[in-house]
């Protein structure tokens, strides 16, 4: 059969008639033929190019985009700055519906930490597409061709000059109402946010009340009132937050979700953005994330002896399951992270799945759900296991599919770390198997679960020994008396027993500064696997069986603890009872 397309060769050999009578005519047809003849060959040229780029892509297991066939979405096309896009050779093509698309002429390592780096920012699955040069410099031109826009703040910077700037007015929180008032609007959030990371908040609560704006603080998990601001500001506040946030500023009856980066001298901070509509107005919630608390070791975080142990020899194990549980706020994901940290060695893969990224940690692949692209736990984590890893964290197991597919991994060679909402250690299996987790799988998989609440630590500059009533006396020889002599901890009751307190000074919040966790563990025996496969369990069961073998109870940890004097006694049975 006929080639209907003409070789270059071809198109050269063609010879144009002259329109002899009209020489000028004659001319300016010349040159048309030629620029068309030259439009052909430079065509054939592309088509043989891209043939080329698209045959190794599939050698390099990339898709291929041809931006003369593919549009390119140009309110994409500036997540990479100019200078970004001419040193890594790389154009973002496509950023909808929770996909993001990169396009470049080379894969290189840069180029995928980049990609990952977006993908986080922008909450959405990321992937590498080959492009050719002529493609690339499409990209390029359609860049320029960009209205120009003054850059918009994606970020609030609050540099060391600010706080310095509202040292004196975030010292005393109570006199933020007063201070507030003579500042521009503008800086009504940078001294609220001041305030909050010279309180070391981990939240800062904004909430639209009938008579004013109540502001709250969360000092070392505790809320306190700290102010309350004339309703009249409301609207500059929320609009504030919300443009900060990249929030939409005209929706008012949904809750959103946003994100504010604040970069310090000292570390970065993230703060995660809620809104949720009230009766008179909207709640908003910043919880601030310090990029210093992942730096916590796992010698840190409060364990001790044969609990310590016990978990670290599990940790260390090449396959099974370790659980976190305990409410929002008792610092499970903190546990995990500095599980993580020590487990992060040369030579072995961590992936985690998570909802959302809070810390971002280095020499880890860390991936975000995303519900609205049908991206959740279960379907994220039959893609992580595909990508060969040793060590998987999910953020949180709440239904049956997310439930097998990790208690499957843990029993085909993957150390599974994850995080369960209930209220102790015991509660775990019960709350697997009423998923409908299969209990002859489960007793395999699982190798430890730990319960676990955050206490104040008494403040080392004011504490002093203090004397407890005879009811509290009374609950603490009860508590004592109860621990398990295997347990390693049973204290010697003969001798006489101190316990402190903070009196307060101006280093610390009533007495306390900082938190520290009690725990629980109890490691999966044959007595506790036993009980699984009879299929009947409840938390009573599994606590029966536990202490005889030696765990001691979080309440039980708090007490020895407030012994120790690190923390009170009037703490931990705020936190634990």
């Amino acid at each position: 059969m006929p080639n209907d397309n003409p070789s270059i060769e071809d198109l050269l050999s063609k010879k144009t008639p002259k329109n002899i009578q009209d020489p000028l005519s004659s001319k300016q047809e010349d040159e048309d033929e030629q620029t068309q003849l030259q439009n052909k060959i430079g065509q054939i040229e592309r088509q043989g190019n891209e043939k080329e780029v698209e045959q190794k892509a599939g050698e390099l297991g990339l898709q291929y985009a041809d931006f003369n066939k593919t549009l390119i979405d140009r309110e994409a096309l500036p997540l990479l700055s100019r200078q970004d896009m001419e040193t890594l050779k790389a154009a973002v093509f496509l950023n909808q519906s929770g996909q993001l698309r990169v396009g470049v002429t080379e894969p290189s390592e840069s180029a995928a930490k980049k990609l990952q780096e977006l993908s986080q920012t922008q909450n959405a699955q990321g992937a590498m597409y080959l492009i050719s040069e002529d493609s690339f410099q499409k990209a390029l031109k359609t860049y320029d061709s960009l209205p120009k826009k003054p850059k918009l703040q994606k970020a609030v910077a609050i540099s060391a000059e600010d706080l310095e700037k509202y040292k004196e007015e975030v010292s005393d929180p109570s006199l933020l109402p007063e201070k507030i008032k003579n500042i521009p609007l503008t800086d009504v959030m940078t001294i609220i946010l001041a305030a909050g990371i010279q309180a070391e908040a981990s939240d800062i609560h904004i909430e639209a009340e009938e008579a004013g704006i109540k502001l709250r603080f969360r000092l070392d998990g505790v809320l306190k009132d700290i102010a309350e601001l004339d309703s009249k500001m409301w609207d500059q506040v929320i609009s504030r937050v919300k443009l900060l946030s990249k929030l939409k500023l005209n929706i008012t009856d949904k809750p959103q979700d946003g994100r504010i980066s604040i970069e310090l001298p000292e570390e970065e901070l993230d703060i995660r953005v809620s809104t949720l509509p009230t009766s008179y107005g909207e709640s908003v919630v910043m919880r601030i994330l310090r990029s210093s608390a992942i730096g916590l070791e796992f010698s840190d975080l409060g364990l001790r002896g044969k609990i310590f142990n016990d978990l670290k020899r599990e940790i260390e194990r090449p396959n099974g399951m370790i659980l976190t549980t305990g409410p929002t706020g008792s610092g499970k994901t903190t546990t995990l992270y500095a599980i993580l940290k020590k487990l992060n060695k040369e030579g072995t893969k961590i992936i985690t799945l998570e909802d959302p990224i809070e810390y971002k940690l280095k020499g880890v692949n860390q991936s975000q759900v995303d519900k609205s692209g049908n991206y959740d736990f279960a379907k994220g984590l039959r893609s992580i296991l595909r990508q060969d890893p040793d060590i998987v964290m999910v953020g949180e197991i709440r239904d049956l599919e997310t439930a097998d597919v990790a208690i499957n991994a843990a029993l085909t060679g993957h150390l599974v770390l994850s995080t369960l909402h209930t209220n102790d250690a015991s509660g775990a299996i019960p709350r697997f198997l009423s998923m409908g987790v299969k209990p002859f799988l489960l007793s395999p998989a699982v190798n430890a679960v730990i319960g676990q609440r955050l206490v104040r630590k008494i403040c080392p500059k004011c504490k002093q020994e203090t004397e407890l009533d005879s009811q509290k006396i009374t609950r603490v020889m009860e508590i004592l008396k109860s621990i398990p002599v295997n347990s390693g901890f049973a204290p010697d009751m003969s001798n006489a027993m101190k316990f402190y307190k903070g009196a307060g000074c101006e280093q610390c919040r009533e007495g306390y500064k900082g938190r520290i966790g009690i725990y629980e563990v109890f490691i999966m025996t044959p007595k506790i696997e036993k009980l699984i496969l009879a299929g009947q369990v409840s938390e009573n069961d599994i606590k029966q069986i536990t202490q005889g073998e030696g765990m001691i109870s979080m309440v039980q940890d708090g007490v020895l603890k407030a012994l120790d004097g690190i923390t009170s006694i009037d703490e931990v049975f705020r936190v634990t009872e």
